[in-house]
This record gives C-alpha cells, structure tokens and sequence, in this order.
C-alpha cells in the first residue's frame, strides 16, 4: 500500500492510513472464537466495538485493576486470523518477477532458496522490491516479522552486482558501497550473516562493526575490501571521522529499525553523520536512502527534513501497522510482585515440558540478571543478554538461542528490536512495557514469516504505570483500532513529560529548549 509521506510521518494525530478491523457479524460468532475472554466472563467479546470510540467510553476487564482485589484478574485476546491464511497472501518468487520487470540476478535467487530457504515473497516484499529497484528513497513501515530486511537487501545487492560486472572498477579498501545502520549489535550481526548468505558465490564482501572495541580498532585499524558495511551508529561515526572507513563511493544507506535511530538519544550524531551523502542526487551518482521500521515516532518528518527533501520519500505501509497482531494469542494476568518470580517458574517449565522455546523480558538490565539467576537455581537452564554486558560476554549468546543450545533467554529491550526469533514461540513480559512501541516490539518476536506454530505472550501485570498501558492495548484490542501513542522516541516522551508536571506545578518553562 503505497501512501504520501505526511500520512504514516503524522500517523499518531491522523490515522488516515489504518485500516479498522472488519467488524464480525454476530451470527458468525460462537464462544468458542470469541475475540476477548475473561475470567469475569461478563467483560468477554464475541465481536468490535465501535472503532472510533474514545478512550474511556468502552467498557474494560483491567479498569478495575487498581484496586487490591483485582489481584487473579486475567483476560485473553484471541487470535483473529490463523497462520495458513497470513500464508495464503504470499506469492511465489517466480511468479512475482513474472508479472513484473524487476530484473533480480541470478545468483541471490539460487541462494535465496538454498542458502535461506524462502520460496515465497510476502504482502510488504512484494510491493517495495520494484519501489527499492527504482532508486527511490524509500520508508518500509510494517508489523515485525513480514521480511522487511530481504526487502531492502535483494534490490540493493543485485542492483551493486549488475553494475560490478557492467562496469568493472577498481575498489579500495574500507570503501563500501552500501552502508546498513543498526541500534544494536545483536541485529548487526543477523543482517551481516542474511546478507553474506545472500552474497554466497559472488565477490561481494560483507563487514559487520559492531563497536565495543572501537579504540583497539582505531590504533591498529584493518584495511581490506569491503562491498556490504552493517554497522552500530557509534562505532562507525568515530571510524569515519579517523579516516579508518571512507564514505564517497557509498550509493545506498539503510536505516535498520529507524525509529530507534530516529530518538532524539541518536539525533544530533545521526543528522550530522547523513548530511555527507548527496541524497538529492539519489537517481544518478548519489546515494538512496532507506529505512525500516515496526513503529513510526511522530517527530520522523522533523528530524528527516534536516538532511532530505521529505516529499521525495516513497512509502510502503502496511494495514497492520500499529495494530495487535491478528495472529498471536495474548494473555494479560494481574499478579503481585511478590508473586511474578512463583508464576513465571509455573509456566518456563510447562513450556520446557512441551519443548516450546521462549523470551523472557524484563525492563532493566538488573532484573534480566535476577531472572536468569533465580531460572537458574531452580535448575531452568537460562541464558541472560542485556546492555549492560560486556561485549565479549554478549557475543554468542543470541546465537545459542537460535541454534537450539538453550530454550529459555531472558533479556531486556536489546533483544526485542529487529532480531529474527523465529524458533520461539512463547514471550513472557515478566516487566511489562510501559510504551506501547516497546510491546509491539516484543510480541513481534514470535509469529514471525517462516513460522507455522501457534504462539503465545503471557503479560504479567502489577503496577499502576503498567496498568495505564494494559488499558490503552485493551481499549484497541475491542475497538479494532490503531494502538495509541506508538512512539519510540522515549527521551522525548520523557522530557515532554517534565515539562509537563513544571506547568501544572506552575513553574516558570524555560525559552529555550532544555533538552
């Protein structure tokens, strides 16, 4: 679904561009698929309310969770839509390239069906792989787990072998011509590895730099061919100003999971690092800009306006953009803290009985330590990966996750941003979010493309700041409507916040911004 920038750039005050949910005809409906159920079964829903109905006017099972004897309330939203018909909108490559004139080289499709094993092409795919092939700057906003990154990838890599071997030249060394930037290392790493799958039996090179040792590089720098930089925000910028790494022959930048480096915490050092590509000149000898996100802050098109002509940006959205997945059963339990470590033992044995892997999150790095020492000691075999970590320490321990070593990972927001988890099928919210982008985030780690089996998040709820969110993502889920305040520009949140409690306290607001 191709949209005008302004649209998805204002999407928290418009919501031009959702698509409500259809509404069910009551007769259709048994208790058996009903939408909503809970253990006070007055509050279960068979069908939508009123899409457009305001935060307030609708009727919730968790509105009375402040109160102490709420404590054992549980509801559960119900999936809307199975696996196999998520499946039923994919469309095979060849018939896809078929029916266009998109020109893919050969040998990324031969490794995308033998290095990666996909065959098929999703909904999001589909529509930005010839928009990407133009040259266009291009925004894919849509729901974790629909292949955003091949999206990108496949244009851009087979783009760079076709004129490689139109017009041979000769490459220098620490000189790439596609450049990915990442929040994170975890999903530097992934995209690194997907593309050199992708690149397997040609003579492009693919680098990740992933920071943590920036200044050992910096006093004893290597130097060699690079065709394909995956990089953290961080570690590049000071590489680039040293003249370690060099930046004129780069002709694509990606912005992997660009809300989070769209936060006001990366801003400045992302403005700054931009301004040295000629975006304007993206269709001749200049450089295309891309970015990928689940969740979109309203501040994008202030922030995009100061390196790019926003107008000139192209978009891919999807319907389910800001909205519960349809796919995946969502139990929300109203328990005491004292009583989360006892519940979350319960339930990481009964998965580990049914072999079913699973994602523990919290919301610190701390308590992401004391889960997996407390899993630990009740003889629950957990791995841990936080922020906090060392980088050495960190290293690895996603990938034993993934390669089936352990089943259970607890961990904090680091884990929950673009990483492709599709081996779990259960996330527990040990410390539920409190911003709604954040739990999209964490539930998109599960029903993820590639993956057929029923999968499940289990929230569990004590505070009143959790409380807050549980109610906003219940009002959404009975509407059908756009989940609220889907912003990860969390500083800005914060700061906004403050300045907020300084008016109604009534304090002098400085001029200037503060922040």
């Amino acid at each position: 679904m191709l949209r005008s920038l302004p649209l998805i750039l204002h999407v928290q005050q418009c919501r031009l561009f959702a698509t409500a949910a259809p509404k069910i005809k009551r007769a259709q409906v048994s208790k058996s698929n009903a939408l909503i159920t809970c253990k006070r079964t007055q509050f279960n829903l068979l069908e939508h309310e009123h899409a457009d109905a305001k935060f307030g006017t609708v009727e919730l099972c968790s509105k009375g969770w402040l109160h102490n004897k709420s404590k054992g309330d549980h509801f559960t939203l119900h999936p809307s839509v199975t696996r196999e018909e998520m499946q039923a909108d994919m469309q095979n490559i060849g018939e896809f390239l078929g029916s266009t004139q998109l020109q893919v080289h050969q040998q990324l499709l031969d490794n995308l069906q033998n290095e990666l094993g996909i065959k098929q092409l999703t909904s999001i795919q589909t529509q930005a792989l010839p928009i990407v092939d133009g040259s266009f700057h291009t925004l894919i906003a849509a729901e974790t787990g629909c292949g955003k990154t091949l999206a990108y990838l496949l244009p851009v890599l087979s783009k760079r072998l076709q004129q490689r071997e139109q017009e041979p030249s000769e490459r220098q060394f620490n000189t790439p011509s596609v450049l990915i930037l990442t929040p994170g290392r975890e999903l530097a790493t992934q995209i690194s590895q997907v593309a050199e799958k992708l690149c397997k039996g040609t003579d492009m090179k693919v680098k990740a730099l992933l920071g943590g040792n920036t200044k050992q590089l910096m006093l004893n720098p290597q130097f060699e061919q690079v065709d394909i930089l995956v990089a953290t925000l961080g570690a590049l910028s000071k590489l680039v100003t040293t003249g370690i790494y060099r930046m004129e022959q780069v002709r694509h930048v990606v912005m992997d999971e660009a809300d989070t480096l769209l936060d006001d915490s990366f801003t400045d050092k992302l403005t700054y690092f931009l301004r040295r590509f000629p975006l304007h000149r993206n269709h001749t000898t200049g450089t295309q800009l891309l970015l990928a996100s689940a969740t979109m802050p309203t501040n994008t098109r202030e922030i995009l306006q100061r390196v790019i002509d926003v107008e000139t940006i192209r978009e891919v959205v999807s319907p389910h953009l800001h909205h519960l997945q349809p796919h995946v059963t969502q139990k929300f339990l109203r328990i005491t803290k004292a009583d989360r470590p006892v519940n979350l033992l319960s339930i990481v044995k009964q998965d580990l009985a049914k072999r079913r892997p699973l994602i523990i999150f919290s919301n610190k790095s701390a308590t992401s330590d004391y889960v997996s020492i407390f899993l630990n000691n009740n003889n629950v075999n957990c791995l841990n990966l936080n922020g906090d970590m060392l980088m050495k320490i960190r290293m690895g321990r996603f990938d034993q996750f993934q390669t089936g070593q352990c089943d259970v990972l607890s961990t904090t927001d680091i884990g929950s941003r673009g990483l492709d988890t599709t081996r779990a099928r259960h996330v527990i919210n040990f410390d539920f979010p409190l911003h709604v982008s954040d739990y999209i985030h964490r539930c998109g780690r599960i029903g993820r493309v590639g993956s057929l089996d029923k999968s499940l998040v289990t929230n569990l709820i004590s505070s009143r700041r959790e409380i807050d969110v549980v109610q906003r993502i219940e009002h959404a889920a009975r509407t059908g409507g756009l989940l609220p305040n889907v912003n990860a520009n969390i500083k800005n949140i914060i700061n906004k916040r403050i300045m907020a409690d300084m008016k109604a306290a009534g304090m002098p607001l400085p001029q200037d911004d503060p922040f």
